[in-house]
């Protein structure tokens, strides 16, 4: 969707992936494939910084594949931080878990194998960042079980809402009904962000 000249540049004079986090996306590509779902160094950072600048305490995480996310969000977070964090795959699961046990920020996060929604349904008490990156047709859901559980300064974000330019052209994708329930929602308020294939930050309306 972007000049690919302009996210090379973008690449290029952002902080470079930490080294396991650049041998993790390298695994992955030989191991699980679909290096689409990676979040990358760029939106990586951007998570990261995210997390730096609100310190948040709790994190939960919609869609873990191989771990990089959930690694870029600990490396900021506070010492007494944690992130729960969902994968339904059980191989992806075990893949991002031996990452956690190599990195020194692997202790904060707790890997939850199943359906989403049931772990937040049995997780209790609010959140101060939710980042939602998982199928695509259950962010609806996602949004709706999370929204009203944000803490008084908790924000979402919402990974590939602009699906590679699809939601302007061609078939509709799943996400374009996603991006217009949030819209069209009085109870949040949103900005969507030309990140990668798109990141959308999402609070509560006061």
């Amino acid at each position: 969707m972007i000049d690919p000249r302009i996210e090379q540049y973008v690449e290029r004079l952002s902080s470079p992936h930490e080294a396991l986090l650049a041998e993790l996306s390298a695994e992955t590509a030989d191991e699980l494939g679909m290096t689409q779902m990676l979040t990358g160094p760029v939106a990586g950072r951007f998570l990261e910084l995210l997390v730096w600048f609100g310190r948040p305490k709790r994190v939960l995480e919609i869609g873990t594949f191989s771990g990089h996310s959930a690694l870029a969000m600990a490396a900021a977070l506070p010492d007494d931080g944690r992130i729960d964090a969902c994968e339904l795959d059980p191989k992806r699961a075990a893949f991002a878990q031996r990452y956690f046990d190599r990195s020194p920020h692997g202790s904060k996060i707790t890997l939850h194998v199943g359906p989403a929604l049931d772990t937040v349904n049995r997780l209790e008490g609010a959140f101060d960042l939710v980042f939602i990156d998982a199928e695509k047709e259950g962010y609806v859901a996602y949004y709706e079980a999370v929204l009203p559980r944000l803490s008084e300064h908790g924000l979402i974000v919402a990974d590939n809402t602009l699906a590679n330019g699809r939601v302007v052209e061609g078939e509709r994708p799943d996400i374009a009904d996603f991006n217009e329930h949030v819209a069209a929602d009085p109870r949040s308020i949103q900005v969507v962000l030309s990140v990668r294939d798109g990141m959308t930050l999402v609070r509560r309306a006061l």
